[in-house]
């Protein structure tokens, strides 16, 4: 447990140090490649004074994450103990490739000049086979049961050849509403830093190598880019940034073999989507009636006079008190 508790300390470090680093360097890439946001006219109108910021930064935290990771994987290949990281490696893959299609839908609104990227069509199809191909490399290396724990209870409910299409519902919905999350300065870092501290905490308690890793260098990668990305933002992780994270978020649920417990512990980002499709819901059923001021949920409360500092802190609070929660339903 102490080894485990010091290499946890060490990856955290380097991956904020790197992060933070990274994150000095990329912004004025960024600006000389003229990488900024675009806000669209639909939008809130006092977010467009926010034009122009660099958006692509999750690269930045990307980077500092499997560089610190592919180092930590070095040092247990050279003691023999490589196995006990392939769990690491999937999830790792996972939120590498749904990176990957940010990346391309953020550079394909660069190119066009607008803020419009892949089709959502596109993006939803390249997601699905990711989740595929995740769920079936688990499934033939043993990773994975088709019994899920009902949390709060000592219920576990077989759910066979049904349990590959729940899990494929999972990650996709969970990497998306982690996306829909990314609308604020600091909003989705902040509350996806909360939630590796309880995969943190599980990971040690749990003695799980690979957890433990993965919550360490998210944990360091969040707190690097947040300094950048607190409001008033200097930069924004893009799509690139936000699928990764949805990536990294789902894939450690499914690591501890606890999927029901991401919608507890990322109950932010389920509401987020939640109040998207209740919006789109009422206005087509309602002949045009709205719910919410304006949807995703964080939009509404600016609506009410929010600040993006007070709705970051009240989202974090909430997602700080589901973990404390979720931790007593494992």
């Amino acid at each position: 447990m102490s080894e485990l508790l010091l290499e946890y300390g060490v990856v955290l470090g380097i991956a904020f140090i790197l992060s933070t680093l990274l994150g000095r360097l990329i912004i004025p890439i960024l600006q000389a490649k003229k990488a900024g946001q675009r806000i669209l006219e639909i939008g809130p109108s006092w977010h467009h004074d926010k034009e122009g910021t660099p958006t692509m930064g999750g690269i930045s935290f990307i980077l500092a994450i499997l560089l610190t990771l592919t180092g930590i994987s070095f040092w247990y290949f050279f003691r023999g103990k490589q196995s006990e990281l392939i769990p690491l490696a999937l999830t790792m893959a996972l939120a590498v490739m749904n990176g990957m299609i940010g990346f391309v839908d953020d550079f394909c609104k660069l190119v066009k000049k607008q803020n419009e990227g892949l089709k959502a069509y596109q993006k939803f199809t390249l997601q699905v086979l990711m989740a595929v191909i995740y769920i079936l490399l688990l499934n033939r290396l043993g990773y994975i049961e088709t019994a899920v724990h009902i949390p709060f209870t000592e219920i576990t409910v077989e759910l066979g050849i049904v349990y590959y299409v729940f899990a494929l519902f999972v990650i996709v919905g969970m990497v998306n509403s982690v996306n829909l999350t990314d609308g604020l300065d600091g909003l989705a870092g902040t509350v996806t830093l909360i939630v590796f501290l309880f995969f943190s905490a599980v990971g040690l308690s749990y003695w799980n190598s690979s957890l433990s890793l993965i919550s360490a260098a998210l944990v360091g990668g969040m707190l690097g880019f947040l300094i950048y990305n607190l409001h008033p933002a200097k930069m924004f992780m893009g799509d690139t940034g936000s699928l990764f994270l949805g990536g990294a978020v789902t894939g450690a649920a499914f690591i501890i073999n606890e999927p029901m417990i991401i919608f507890l512990v990322g109950g932010m980002y389920a509401l987020e989507s939640l109040s998207v499709i209740l919006q789109v819901g009422s206005y087509k059923l309602r002949h045009g009636k709205r719910i919410f001021l304006m949807a995703p949920i964080h939009h509404h409360f600016e609506k009410k006079g929010w600040g993006e500092a007070k709705i970051v802190t009240v989202f974090g609070v909430i997602t700080a008190a589901l973990c404390v929660l979720a931790w007593f339903g494992l």
